[in-house]
């Protein structure tokens, strides 16, 4: 793959990011149908049947809801060959329900890596590690 192709990549995946960051379900639910493929899989490590659009969307749905002004910063996006690598930090404050919880107006900050692979200027696989623990923990929702 070119280096002009992974360019575009980053680019891409810079421009969903940007949406995500807009705060609005609506802008959030376009990039996700422009910039992910209608068959492209969310890989995890309970294996589903849900498409990465249908996750995607689903997510993001319960995360404005709990953060309405949750902010992803990328702090470093590396491609090589169909795939990029993104390590990003996300914060926002817990002032809507989560995980069955009433909010608790607290704040957090944790850190995510995903990886994308594209196929024309599309992901088509999408691998993620979130650390859910320490959101949780920040939270109060669980003991250190």
């Amino acid at each position: 793959m070119s280096t002009a192709q992974e360019a575009r990549n980053k680019e891409t995946y810079h421009r969903f990011h940007d949406a995500v960051n807009s705060g609005d379900l609506e802008v959030i639910s376009k990039a996700i149908d422009e910039f992910i493929h209608p068959d492209a899989r969310f890989h995890t490590a309970e294996p589903t049947d849900v498409t990465a659009v249908q996750a995607q969307k689903h997510v993001w749905a319960i995360l404005l809801r709990a953060f309405p002004d949750i902010h992803v910063t990328v702090e470093d996006l590396l491609a090589e060959g169909d795939k990029i690598v993104a390590r990003q930090t996300v914060t926002g404050t817990n002032s809507g329900e989560y995980r069955g919880m009433p909010p608790t107006g607290k704040s957090v900050t944790y850190q995510e890596i995903f990886i994308a692979r594209f196929a024309d200027g599309q992901v088509t696989d999408i691998w993620g590690v979130v650390d859910v623990y320490s959101q949780l923990q920040q939270l109060g929702l669980i003991q250190a």
